[in-house]
This record gives C-alpha cells, structure tokens and sequence, in this order.
C-alpha cells in the first residue's frame, strides 16, 4: 500500500483502523479526515492543515450567529424589564429592590471576571433566592409579584450572557476573531427589538419607555461587553471557564479531522495547523508538536497536552528557567529543547525525548528518567540529585563538562560537584564511564528494595582520573597520605575501572562534609612529586607505607591490573556498611571483599575461581544440594528443588560466560551451605551476599535471557525460604 499521501487534498478522506504506520502526510490537505483508531506510529504530519470542511465551517459560524442574536435579544429584553420594574409606578419599594437587584448584576460580573463563572452562578443563584424572600416577606401582593418577576428577569439576562459568551467563543474557535466582531454587531442588532419590546410594556401604563431604554442599553452593553470578555478568555485556554471551553471546543470541532483513539507514538506534526482536531484517548508518546499552530482549539482533554504549561513547552520548546516540578512529562517529545536552568524537581520525564537538549543547570533532582533517550544532550552544571535512571536510559554521546550531584543547601553549601577539582572538567567520555557504575547501583538497589535516597544522601565519593599512564606505586602512596592527612573524610577505595594506559580512574568513599576539590587537587600534587622520585627513593617510601598500612600493597596491585587489563571495571553496592564488589556486563568480575580494600582483587587473580573447571565446581554445587532435605509436597518444591532449578538455568545460559558461570555456581552453593545450617549467623551473611551477587550477574544479561527469566521467579522465593528478606 502506498504510504506517501504529502501534498495530497485528503479532505473528508477515511483511514480509519487502517495500518498507516509511517506514513507521509507533510503538507497535505486532511480536513474532516477520519484517522480514527488508526496506526500512526511514526507517521509525518508536518506542515499539514487538519480542521473541517467549508460546509462545515460555514453550517457552524450560521448557527452562531443565530445563538448569538437570540442571546443578545433576551438579555436586552431582560434588562428593559429591569428598567421596568425600577421605574414601576415611582415607588419606593420597586425602586429600592431595581438598585438591589443592578447591584447583584453588577457583583455577578465581577466575581465571573475574577473566580470565573460557576463561582459566579453559584453565588447569584444563592443571591436571587435570598433577597427574592426578604422582598416577598416585606412587602404586599403585588410588590411581591413584581419582586419574583424582577429575578426572573435577571435570570433570563444571565441565561442569555452565558449563552452569547457561548455563540462567540464557538465562532472565535471556528473562524476566528474577525467573524466575532460580525458576532457582535449582529448581537448588537438583535438587542434593538428587545429593547423596545421591553419600552412598549412601560408605554402600555402610560409612562414614557426613554428611561426604560437608558437603562436596558445600558445593561445590555455591560452584559455583552461581559461575553466578550468571557470568550476571550475562554480561547486562551483560561482554566476559570472549563464549561464554556469544553462546549465551545466539542461545537467547534464538529467535523474537524479526527485522531480519536489513534496510535501516533513518533509520528510529528511539526508547523501543522490542528484547528478542530480531535486527539482524545489517542496515543501521543513522543510526538512532536514543535511549531504547530491552533492545537488550542483542539479537542485535547485526557492528553498531557490540556496542561497548558506542557503544551507551551512541547510547541515551543523553549524551557530556559522555567518550572516543571513535579509535572508530569511522560512521554514528551523534546528534542532539541532549550531547557537551561529548568527545574524538573519531582517530575516524571519517562520515556520522554531529550536528544540533544540543553539541560545546563537543570534541576534534575529527584527527576524519573527512565527510559529516557538523552543521546547528545547538554548536562553541564545539571543538578542530578536522586534522579532515576537505570540500565535503559539513553546516555550516549552526552555532553558535560562538570555535574553535580547534589542540589546545595545551607547546611551542606558544596553541591558535590563531579569532577571534584573545580579547576578540571570532563574529558571525553568521563561522564558515561562516571555514570554507568551509579545506574547499575541503583538497579542493584531496586532489586533489593532498598532506600535510594538513603543513599544518596549518605554515600559520597571522591572520583580520581589518571589519563596516559599511571605509576601503580606513586598513586597508591599518594593516596595513603591523603588518608593520612585528611583522616576526618574517612576515605576507602571502592572502585576501579581501567583502560589500560589510555584512563584509569580510582573511586573512593568520602565521609562528613570534607572538600572534595582540595582532596582531588591535593592528591593529585603528591602524586606527582612522589612520581618524580627517584626509583630506588619510591620504593624505600613505598615499603615504608606498606609495613604501617598493607591495603597500599593491596591497592598497588589493584592499579597494576588496571593497567594490564582492557577493560578492568569494579561495582561496588554498600549496604549497612558492606561493600559487595560485582561485575557489569562485557566487563572484568572482581570479587571478594574482606575489609577496606585488602582481599578485592581482579579475576585472574582469585585463586578460588579462576582455574577451577566447570565440571569440577558444578559437581560440588551439585553435592551441596543434594544434602538438603527433599520438599515432602511435590507440587511445593523446597529449597533443595529451587537451587538444582536455579543451578541448572546457570549452566544452560548461552549469554554467560564460563568464568562468570562459576562465580554464579559459588554464590549458588553458599545458599546451599546456609540452608544446611540456617542458625550460623556467618552462613547467613554470606548468603546474603551471595544473592546480592547473582543479582547483579543477572542484570547485566538481557531481560529475554532464560537466566533472567528464571530468576525473576526463583530469587525471591529462595530469599524467603533462606529467611534472607
């Protein structure tokens, strides 16, 4: 089927439940088109014309014109009965309620300009009911009957502003605003019978009808001016008037191009007009509206886009210094958007479109990005406190000089910039390999239920880059002095990651309110001079160093493997104080943790893992298992049943290398130690460690994997039964 439909007159045209994904429709006609249901996943609307039909439009504008006239013609005759009753028989009680009654009308319009006109009507009903009884109360027969006539009056003048504001609010949304000032003189017209109708009934008793028709022309005007105004602002969207909006909106669009319940995910609109469309219940994850002219009159409710803040932001893209807190922004295309200085505090950005927007200073803090494509956007001086992130938000190609994690405060004035030396910047590709480290964490935490912002708020680390090389003993000393010179920041090396001699980088746990820009420019310092000495100088200093503290030696073995491998990555997960070392996907696995950083060391290293053959440790998980007890209930399998299942999805899965296989077996025959003994409180440490760890060797596979299928089920089963949850 051809799917290029630009430039065609597609007018009054039925696609609907058709399959038009991807379609082109730039610059063609689609009045009155019928896209009802349809498949629109990509589809290029741009610079196309939605709206109605001439017949349509010309049907709509007449029977505004004639709602118009007859509003105008009751409420003018409305306000001469006013006049009537004012002047009626030059009494005092019929002039005295007139005054009262002006002064309802004329409060009326001031609480309708100001809270709008259900407050307005409201009031006015509560108002007429109450002086309509002290008048009946008050006076005789006749008085009375005149007092119930006089509210009828201003409820039929009232009746007929709301619908005169109606008519035109409808012929502004349909034409526009010059066929309302024909609106108006039409109105005007119709108002002129009304009012000497109104001055015949005076002349009837004799009287005069001049004043009648002073005072009904003069009310008339006022009302009228008064439905001008409400449909003015009924077509900028004011929120004080949603009835007449809506009414105004649904006559409006009758016959418009309908989107109603269409799919039109990635489809764009860009400098489309989209008078009279109706996108009710329809699809609009990441479509672009940038430029589109009169969506305001279109049928919208139920889409993000009734927020007029959102739709402001979506058509203009220009968010510089704006506040979004706490908004929901689900779903929005806003690609290209200048969004420096913004605040997103609390808001929902999932699944949003921010490719190559500039979010310098943006507040992103507490911001949900998930699965958010943020490829090629501007993060520097971007606040990311707490902000949710994970495995599949888009950071690619991210461009950031410097970021900060925390927004400051008084008590805390440092908002934890990264990179800590205030006089260095980001190289290429620092902030992704910075990045990726934090977002496996926080899904390791999701995983495990765990307070992310706890953590946030607690957990600080100071980020030490080596770029072209690095001397393993000159860096691990150094960084021994600064522990030693700075003992309040508490400082402990949790992370490693290597490129060999093109950039490693060394992360480390920092307490209290140290600052970490004179830590990162202080190490840096000392590590330079002790490089510069002498060799056989280093080494007398280095074995110095090691005899009073051996995590130097430690940490100096650490930096050599870094070196030497081409992808050397270490995770690490803090949970009340333990750190568990774990491994990301296509990375090196390190672990073993015992203390600070004494015991980590890289896989090639781990004496207990690497060399062990598969068979040889399948084998002994296989025995471990085997000494717990068998489930009595066949259709309940017990722990034993539950880790041979768990065991077996380890060695069939094909997207797990050998090496890790082994790691996960390990963690899967310690869970089989602690259920033979779940009483040893070591035992069950060490089981919860050994699930901390299978989680995070299951998140870097893909979620179709059977492995991570299959654990999706087992884990939390295995946890309970463990008594590990």
């Amino acid at each position: 089927m051809d799917q290029d439909f630009s430039h065609q007159n597609l007018c009054g045209r039925s696609f609907q439940g058709q399959n038009l994904a991807g379609a082109d429709f730039s610059q063609a006609n689609i009045r009155s088109a019928n896209f009802a249901n349809a498949i629109l996943a990509g589809a290029n609307f741009s610079q196309a014309t939605a709206g109605q039909r001439y017949t349509w439009v010309i049907g709509l504008t007449f029977g505004s014109l004639t709602l118009a006239a007859f509003a105008a013609f009751i409420l003018a005759y409305a306000g001469g009965l006013v006049g009537v009753v004012l002047f009626w028989q030059q009494k005092y009680e019929f002039l005295l309620a007139g005054i009262i009654f002006l002064i309802v009308l004329a409060v009326f319009a001031l609480i309708t300009v100001r809270q709008g006109l259900g407050s307005a009507l409201g009031g006015f009903i509560v108002t007429i009911v109450a002086i309509t009884a002290l008048v009946v109360a008050a006076a005789g027969r006749d008085p009375a009957v005149a007092a119930i006539l006089q509210s009828l009056s201003i409820s039929v003048a009232i009746a007929g502003t709301v619908l005169e504001a109606l008519a035109l609010s409808t012929v502004w949304a349909t034409i526009g605003l010059p066929a309302v000032f024909v609106s108006i003189t039409v109105a005007l017209v119709a108002a002129v019978p009304g009012l000497l109708v109104a001055a015949e009934l005076e002349k009837s008793k004799g009287n005069s009808g001049l004043l009648v028709l002073s005072v009904g022309g003069a009310i008339t005007l006022m009302l009228l001016s008064l439905s001008l105004y409400i449909a003015w602002r009924v077509s900028l969207g004011d929120p004080k008037y949603p009835l007449l909006r809506g009414l105004s909106t649904f006559f409006s669009s009758m016959g418009g191009t309908s989107f109603h319940g269409a799919n039109l995910s990635e489809s764009t609109f860009n400098r489309a007009t989209l008078k009279s469309a109706d996108f009710r219940k329809a699809l609009l994850k990441r479509t672009s509206w940038f430029q589109v002219s009169k969506l305001e009159q279109a049928r919208i409710q139920g889409t993000y886009l009734v927020n007029s803040q959102v739709r402001h932001l979506v058509t203009t893209r220009d968010g510089r210094e704006k506040n979004y807190d706490r908004l929901d922004l689900r779903g929005l295309n806003l690609k290209d958007a200048d969004l420096q200085d913004a605040s997103f505090i609390g808001a929902d950005l999932n699944e949003a479109t921010l490719e190559s927007a500039d979010l310098s200073g943006a507040k992103l803090v507490q911001t949900q990005l998930y699965k958010t494509n943020l490829t090629g956007a501007c993060l520097t001086g971007a606040y990311i406190q707490d902000w949710g992130i994970s495995t599949d938000t888009k950071l690619e190609a991210v461009k950031c000089d410097y970021i900060y994690m925390q927004l400051p405060t008084r008590d805390d004035p440092d908002p934890y910039r990264k990179p800590d030396d205030r006089n260095e910047t980001f190289k290429e590709g620092d902030f992704t390999e910075f990045i990726t480290p934090i977002i496996k964490t926080l899904d390791l935490y999701r995983a495990q239920n765990l307070d992310l912002r706890r953590y946030a708020s607690t957990f600080k680390t100071l980020d030490l880059f080596h770029y072209e090389g690095l001397d393993p003993a000159a860096a691990s000393v150094a960084f021994g002095q600064l522990s030693e010179e700075y003992p309040e920041a508490e400082l402990e090396v949790v992370a490693l990651e290597g490129r060999g001699n093109e950039k490693v980088r060394l992360q480390a746990v920092v307490a209290g309110n140290v600052n970490r820009s004179e830590l990162s420019a202080k190490y840096f310092a000392k590590y330079e001079q002790i490089q510069s000495l002498p060799y056989g100088d280093l080494q007398t200093l280095m074995a110095g160093v090691v005899e009073k503290d051996e995590r130097i030696h430690n940490l100096e073995k650490l930096l050599e493997s870094a070196l030497q491998q081409p992808k050397f990555y270490v995770e690490t997960y803090q949970n009340q104080g333990e750190f568990i070392m774990t491994q990301s996907k296509g990375n090196v696995n390190i672990s073993g943790v015992q203390g600070n950083v004494s015991g980590v060391a890289a896989a090639g290293e781990n004496q207990t893992m690497i060399g062990v053959a598969m068979g040889a440790i399948s084998g002994s998980v296989t025995n471990t298992i085997n000494q717990l007890p068998a489930s009595s209930n066949l259709d309940h399998p017990g722990i034993k049943e539950l880790l041979a299942q768990l065991q077996a999805a380890i060695e069939a899965e094909t997207n797990l290398p050998d090496e890790d296989k082994v790691e996960a077996l390990e963690q899967v025959k310690t869970l089989a130690e602690a259920g033979q003994k779940p009483e040893d409180g070591m035992l069950q440490k060490a089981a919860k460690t050994a699930m901390k760890i299978l989680k995070g060797t299951v998140a870097s596979l893909p979620d179709a994997a059977k492995l991570a299928e299959a654990s999706v089920k087992l884990l939390p089963i295995i946890s309970g039964l463990l008594l590990l949850v």
